[in-house]
């Protein structure tokens, strides 16, 4: 005796409903003046007026970024260019 197997069918939607539209945030008036904020923590570190270049900093050869940033933080301390 053969055994039928039971075939199920899927149903295929190819219509997808809309997402439903978000409203537009209020835009808030602005009341403050936009004046800068000064840095929030960590160090501030002013190059304003260097005559130096990258390459007077960095040198000629090609470096590993872990070295930039040895070198910049070695010339910001030997310059005396950090807030702390």
């Amino acid at each position: 005796m053969a055994v039928k197997k039971k075939t199920t069918k899927r149903k295929t939607t190819t219509k997808k409903k809309a997402a439903p539209k978000k409203k537009a945030a209020p835009k808030k008036k602005a009341t403050k003046s936009k004046a800068k904020k000064p840095a929030f923590g960590g160090y501030a570190i002013s190059f304003a007026g260097r005559n130096e270049t990258a390459e007077q900093i960095f040198g000629k050869k090609p470096i590993a970024p872990s070295e930039m940033t040895k070198k910049i933080w070695a010339f910001v301390k030997s310059k005396g260019l950090s807030n702390r």
